[in-house]
């Protein structure tokens, strides 16, 4: 082999050796690069894959936001009055029956839990007012705090203080505010005393009337006061459909925006 020749073969072989050095640095980078977004992605789905306990599980938006809790898959556990009512079945669902106004039957099912959502519903009463809304969350924020749980999202209406319902329309103003005034006031009475709340993350979602439809995709309008305004203080709608009133309080378990706040709702 002459001179040039040997040349030649030496940085042949120079250069198949930084090649191999190459592919291992890539290989090595890669490799690193793998690790970390399976550590982020985990992270990602601790953050956001919750377990949570539903209040007033049996009743129609209860049932929706259920639906859709487990569909992104949270683990729920469904406390409710009466079993008999929820035919649902899920492997991450557990159902369990509890004394709603009582700290230490709701004690064992809130605890290990993320967050607690309120889907509750009491009917009005003409003679002896509504108390259900004050009592149940009081027994709730107890039992939380006994066993450490710190995030409650809970659903109310729009109008419930008194003088809010001015620019409602005639029919909602004289008709229907008046006929459903007791279950509002004592709505305002739970929105009043979460609002002396410091130690436990709230968020109240106002609706308006509530529709028996699904979910839609639809944008969400919020403001923070008794309904949403348009532009000349006026509500903007009437009615949104239950399904969505579930999507917007699963959403709050990743955004801490409305975080001891109560924010009305309805979507475009």
């Amino acid at each position: 082999m002459d001179w040039k020749m040997f040349q030649v073969y030496l940085r042949l072989i120079s250069m198949r050796a930084a090649y191999c050095r190459y592919q291992r640095w890539i290989s090595t980078a890669a490799f690193i690069a793998f690790k970390r977004t399976r550590r982020v992605s985990s992270k990602v789905l601790s953050r956001y894959i919750m377990k949570i306990a539903v209040l007033g599980a049996t009743g129609q938006t209860g049932q929706q936001l259920l639906k859709q809790a487990l569909q992104q898959g949270h683990c729920v556990t469904a406390v409710v009055r009466n079993p008999g009512k929820l035919t649902l079945t899920h492997e991450n669902l557990k159902v369990v029956e509890a004394d709603i106004f009582s700290e230490d039957c709701l004690k064992p099912h809130f605890k290990g839990q993320d967050a607690v959502l309120s889907c509750l519903g009491f009917p009005i009463s003409f003679f002896y007012g509504v108390t259900g809304y004050t009592q149940s969350m009081k027994a709730a924020l107890n039992a939380m705090r006994e066993v450490k749980v710190n995030r409650i999202i809970t659903m109310t209406s729009w109008y419930t203080d008194p003088d809010s319902g001015s620019n409602s329309s005639f029919l909602i103003r004289f008709m229907l505010l008046p006929m459903i005034r007791s279950v509002l006031n004592n709505m305002y009475e739970m929105e009043n005393f979460l609002k002396q709340t410091d130690d436990i993350n709230w968020t109240v979602v106002r609706p308006p009337g509530l529709k028996n439809m699904p979910t839609t995709a639809n944008e969400f309008l919020t403001h923070e006061g008794y309904y949403v305004p348009d532009e000349n203080g006026l509500p903007v709608g009437q009615s949104v459909s239950r399904g969505d009133v579930a999507r917007f309080m699963l959403s709050l378990l990743s955004d801490n925006a409305w975080m001891k706040k109560a924010v009305a709702i309805i979507t475009k």
